[in-house]
């Protein structure tokens, strides 16, 4: 049912939305055209610093600063009991979803979906935010540029994320 559902919901859309806006007596191609010029000054806003974090975090993995960092972090990690394979996870999920997503497929492959690091990797994927690649996506779409409390917040939603992710897991499973 919800295979047809979801391979029909796209069609149905794209034929409704016109219809309804016929009988709403709405200019359907203005609109649409509207919108797409809007859409794209959004995209040449945040553009740049869509740019500027990817190569940071490009950077950062090709240097090997990300793997320093993570054996500076060991001491603290290993006394709250994270593994250290999760270390480059807890540092780039901030900073890109896909780059997360990668490093945690990575880490499923090699211990398993069902080994103790792969739950840990799959409940800090799904528990934290990718906190910079919001404020740099949403606040650049709308032009703010103070943002220095929200960064502060979603740090600590991440590191609390984090921590919770840790002791929840070792808990549970």
């Amino acid at each position: 049912m919800m295979k047809i559902i979801s391979e029909w919901i796209i069609p149905i859309l794209v034929l409704v939305i016109p219809f309804y806006g016929i009988i709403k007596n709405v200019k359907v191609y203005e609109g649409f055209v509207d919108g797409a010029k809007e859409g794209i000054s959004v995209v040449i806003k945040i553009f740049p610093a869509l740019v500027a974090m990817l190569v940071a975090i490009g950077v950062l993995r090709a240097s090997g600063a990300l793997d320093l960092l993570g054996k500076f972090l060991m001491p603290f990690t290993n006394k709250i009991g994270m593994p250290q394979e999760l270390v480059p996870l807890a540092l780039i999920r901030p900073l890109s979803g896909s780059g997360a997503l990668g490093i945690a497929t990575e880490i499923i492959k090699t211990h398993g979906a069902d080994s103790l690091i792969g739950k840990m990797a799959s409940a800090m994927y799904g528990s934290t935010e990718t906190t910079f690649y919001v404020l740099a996506v949403y606040y650049g779409a709308v032009g703010i540029k103070k943002m220095r409390h929200s960064v502060i917040s979603g740090i600590f939603a991440d590191i609390v994320a984090i921590l919770s992710c840790v002791f929840y897991s070792r808990l549970f499973f």
